[in-house]
């Protein structure tokens, strides 16, 4: 008999098929969540060329897509703004919020709508979202919640992935 994991995983399927938009985190998500501190006191993060492509697909299939990150980062939003991503949001303290503003704005329909996240801050906008998800490597709090778990972890592809699920079931991935 399959376990309750098991079962989610299989449900994800008919989930991505109705995915009508994609938010996600960048810190854990687009990346492993590393930082590294220069001697000027800079932060630099790395982030997923496979991802990357896969963000590209998306927008350029019209899936509507934002970022929501606590982080605060340039280089961050300059690589998201070269994806096509218009909808970034940084510095966020409060994720809940944000994604209410978010749906007025686009027009999202939450029971459709993925949410990809790693950690304690994204639980709740998460519990918000239809479609919650997470890299492999997520807290156990975030996994516990999530209907589908990327077997790759946060900056190593997990959101190529879950865009290339969600585009090969809705025939916009070629």
């Amino acid at each position: 008999m399959p376990s309750d994991h098991e079962l989610k995983q299989q449900h994800y399927l008919s989930l991505f098929k109705l995915a009508t938009a994609i938010v996600m985190d960048v810190d854990g998500v687009l990346t492993d969540g590393s930082l590294v501190i220069t001697e000027e006191g800079n932060q630099l993060r790395t982030m997923n060329i496979r991802d990357g492509f896969a963000i590209r697909r998306a927008v350029d299939n019209g899936m509507k897509l934002a970022v929501v990150s606590g982080g605060r980062s340039q280089g961050v939003l300059s690589r998201l703004s070269a994806l096509g991503i218009e909808n970034v949001r940084i510095s966020v303290e409060e994720k809940v919020n944000v994604l209410k503003r978010l749906t007025e704005e686009l027009n999202l329909d939450l029971a459709t709508t993925i949410y990809i996240g790693d950690d304690i801050p994204d639980l709740e906008v998460m519990k918000l979202c239809g479609i919650p998800c997470c890299p492999a490597d997520a807290a156990a709090e975030v996994i516990a919640i999530s209907k589908y778990i990327s077997p790759l972890k946060g900056g190593s592809g997990c959101v190529r992935d879950i865009l290339e699920k969600v585009l090969k079931l809705q025939g916009k991935w070629n």
